[in-house]
């Protein structure tokens, strides 16, 4: 069964599967810097809302499960959580100023996939299967 979230006008169920890779896909993941990268990204999921389901921090990238509000664009959670990720982790380990001497932690791009119980497939036969009711129990008259 599906555990759906509810806000106050909502029903939802919307999981992405987030990866991102640091620049120039250094190993500094690891240690106590990737421990305190894996309690601000929890911090910032709980500031918008987010679950997150399951997590993986590799030495020179991330993965997550998010399950996110219908309200947030996948594009601004992953803008939130590697801009303020970056800021804060290089606050705190001033080592990490001098591999990435623009203060730019994390490369450009990221990998967004959606996550659901119902398949492709599913889909494309409900739809095309709309209107084709064999025994329409409340018709309309003239």
């Amino acid at each position: 069964m599906v555990d759906y979230r509810k806000d106050a006008h909502t029903v939802y169920d919307i999981k992405y599967h987030i990866v991102w890779v640091t620049k120039y896909r250094y190993p500094i993941l690891k240690g106590s810097i990737g421990d305190r990268l894996r309690d601000l990204l929890r911090q910032g999921c709980e500031t918008m809302g987010i679950s997150v389901v399951q997590g993986n921090i590799r030495t020179d990238h991330v993965h997550m499960l998010l399950s996110c509000p219908p309200s947030i664009a996948p594009s601004k959670v992953v803008q939130y959580l590697k801009g303020r990720s970056s800021k804060l982790i290089q606050d705190e380990f001033p080592e990490l100023k001098k591999k990435y001497w623009g203060q730019h932690l994390w490369a450009r791009g990221y990998f967004c996939a959606t996550v659901g119980s119902i398949t492709e497939e599913m889909i494309k036969e409900y739809i095309a299967n709309q209107g084709k009711d064999e025994e329409d129990t409340f018709k309309v008259t003239e």
